[in-house]
């Protein structure tokens, strides 16, 4: 009956919401003052679909059923750590030891730290770190550590759980059955903190996410993997990296073919190449280049077709060493350049591999430095790919979170997930503001180099439904930008009586006042008592975090720069109170209290009318509320135990 009334208010939501926006374009804007007007319906549009893509979200929430019994089968238990204190990773390590289910545990230390070693070998607990292949690779942060662990394992199902995540005896037990069905790659479970008041000053706890938001995903097969307390089948891993692998040597021999052929093209336009030698062997090569990219699009074998092209590039090159041009030495200067020798042949990164492509495509060459180019850039995407530790990375590795990217892959490739709802695992959150927005920046980074890499809605093999699923979660993190408007709108009026609307009419009220109402009514009916409105503060309240994730990710994807990887801290970090952490929300709070003031001043002599005025300083007040969880969060001085803990927990994983 729930899911009745949920459905009902998701059909109102929409319907009410496309009627205020259309309203808002069409009749409502005040192009006077279009430079507020049309970012602040930009943004109402904006909320519109992030509220439209929520309602399909839990149009389908799945309650899973009771589970066939366990599988006979092998598991791994990998705890990932890098840096947290050895006794944290240690009780994990015996918790996760003391699973009931047969399985193996192993410590993924990436910090190579002798201690954890010698504590691991103390208690019997496995113990893994990097090999020798990794020194001067790329490591891929914690993707890089579990995919070392995977090529060091056998176990046929893993489960994943971060350093400050202690499992409870049966959390096998409870959710091995789902590997029943040979096409599940992915279990999820809660991830829940037994360090957080009830009140939750950061907002740590996640009950929206880990109840309506996943089960609703659940029920379109597109619940997805969070990075902790999951299970995950080996199969499908071990066949998602070794597609990837071939997909990512087969994009680079075609860009490279695609260049090569550009760069022999304008090696034509040099005096040298009215030669009949050097004429014929420009020939040669452009004819074996695209015989190459014919084979290739008819799926002949990726080695047997580079090797040819190499093989005649190779003869074309010797043919030409002895001769003498102009240009030679200029051109060899550019290909050394290119910085494409590793020390192990010819290899690169896919970063400077695209910049050398793109180079070698766009320079007029020299026949010989032509040849030699292509040559180097082939030599470049050889398929033993000596530039990383292993050829094949199972869990994904574009982005700085690992998780969302490899269940989008997973589910492309027409493996299953499934949500458990029920906390196996109880972690620790963060006990500061700093570590919390560290943790919350990282999220959010990750979040969104995978939709500016590999945007769902644009990946074959997943239904539209699941896409959009995908694209909702990255969708939310755009609401920085919308929030900057939110606040200023109020702002400008209370302050200079500038409206971005033609006037505050009934009209207005008729249509905006339903839709907000129905629109809490459906976080409220979905939530079933839940505590979301905490949630709700910090969406918006932490708009500068959100604009930074973007431009952040944004420049690591477009132009290279680097975002390193944070490991959010476990233990408070010290160094007093953080105000200088909010210092732009609390310049927003400022110049909403001065605009309040403003506002009432103008209203009193005549300025500002009394309705635009009501309902801007409702908006402020609004505002100042939802800010005003930082001021608590800025204060708040860690958690306090309780013998109540282990009872809450259980209480939210019902």
């Amino acid at each position: 009956m729930n899911q009745f009334w949920v459905r009902v208010l998701v059909v109102l939501t929409v319907i009410l919401g496309v009627n205020y926006i259309a309203w808002r374009w069409l009749e409502s804007l005040n192009w006077a003052a279009w430079w507020i007007s049309i970012p602040l319906v930009a943004s109402e549009t904006y909320s519109l679909i992030d509220v439209a893509l929520f309602g399909m979200t839990v149009w389908r929430i799945k309650h899973r059923k009771p589970l066939p019994a366990p599988p006979d089968a092998t598991v791994d238990v990998f705890i990932t750590t890098y840096n947290e204190p050895a006794q944290m990773v240690l009780d994990t390590a015996l918790a996760a030891k003391a699973i009931t289910h047969p399985h193996s545990t192993w410590i993924l230390d990436d910090g190579a730290r002798g201690e954890i070693q010698a504590l691991a070998e103390e208690h019997g607990i496995g113990y893994l770190t990097r090999s020798a292949d990794w020194t001067d690779r790329p490591r891929h942060a914690k993707a890089g550590n579990l995919n070392n662990a995977l090529m060091m394992t056998q176990g046929e199902f893993l489960l994943i759980l971060d350093a400050d995540q202690v499992p409870e005896p049966e959390i096998l037990s409870n959710t091995l059955g789902y590997f029943s069905s040979r096409r599940i790659a992915l279990v999820q479970t809660p991830q829940y903190f037994i360090n957080v008041p009830d009140d939750d000053p950061l907002g740590s706890q996640a009950p929206l996410f880990y109840g309506p938001i996943q089960q609703g995903k659940d029920g379109w097969n597109a619940a997805f993997f969070c990075g902790s307390n999951a299970l995950l089948r080996r199969e499908a891993l071990m066949q998602l990296g070794l597609v990837g692998y071939v997909k990512e040597v087969e994009t680079g021999v075609r860009k490279a073919l695609k260049a090569s052929r550009t760069a022999i093209r304008r090696a034509r336009k040099s005096p040298e190449a009215a030669d009949p030698l050097v004429a014929g062997l420009l020939n040669e090569v452009e004819g074996a280049t695209a015989r190459a990219r014919v084979e290739l699009k008819a799926g002949g074998s990726l080695s047997e077709v580079t090797y040819r092209v190499r093989q005649t590039v190779d003869h074309a090159v010797q043919a030409l060493v002895g001769s003498d041009f102009s240009t030679l030495e200029a051109d060899l200067a550019e290909i050394a350049a290119m910085e494409l020798d590793g020390g192990d042949g010819f290899n690169l990164p896919a970063e400077e591999l695209d910049e050398a492509i793109e180079r070698m495509s766009h320079r007029d060459w020299s026949p010989l430095g032509a040849l030699e180019s292509v040559q180097a850039v082939l030599d470049a995407i050889s398929i033993e790919r000596h530039a990383e530790a292993q050829p094949i990375m199972p869990l994904a590795t574009i982005s700085v979170t690992e998780d969302m990217a490899t269940s989008m892959r997973l589910h492309a490739m027409g493996w299953q997930s499934a949500y458990h709802h029920e906390v196996l695992a109880n972690g620790l959150a963060p006990e500061d503001l700093k570590t919390m927005l560290t943790q919350r920046l990282r999220w959010a980074q990750g979040t969104v180099q995978v939709m500016l890499r590999e945007n769902p809605l644009f990946q074959k093999g997943m239904k539209a439904s699941q896409r959009l699923m995908y694209f909702a979660t990255m969708w939310t993190y755009l609401s920085g930008f919308a929030a900057v408007v939110y606040f200023a709108a109020p702002i400008i009026y209370l302050t200079l009586g500038i409206l971005p609307v033609n006037s505050i009419s009934t009209d207005f009220f008729v249509r905006f006042i339903p839709f907000m109402v129905v629109n809490q009514l459906l976080f409220a009916v979905t939530g079933r008592g839940i505590p979301t409105w905490r949630g709700q503060q910090y969406s918006l309240a932490l708009f500068p975090t959100w604009i930074k994730a973007c431009t952040t990710a944004a420049r690591n994807v477009w132009f290279g720069r680097p975002l390193g990887f944070a490991v959010t801290p476990k233990a408070r970090q010290d160094g007093g109170p953080g105000w200088s952490l909010i210092r732009p929300q609390l310049v927003v709070m400022a110049l909403l209290v001065v605009a309040l003031i403003v506002g009432l001043v103008r209203l009193a002599v005549g300025l500002n009318e009394p309705v635009g005025t009501l309902v801007n300083v409702a908006w402020v007040a609004f505002d100042l509320v939802v800010l005003s969880v930082l001021i608590k969060a800025v204060k708040y001085e860690g958690f306090v135990p309780n013998e109540r803990i282990r009872e809450h927990a259980v209480q939210h994983g019902a």
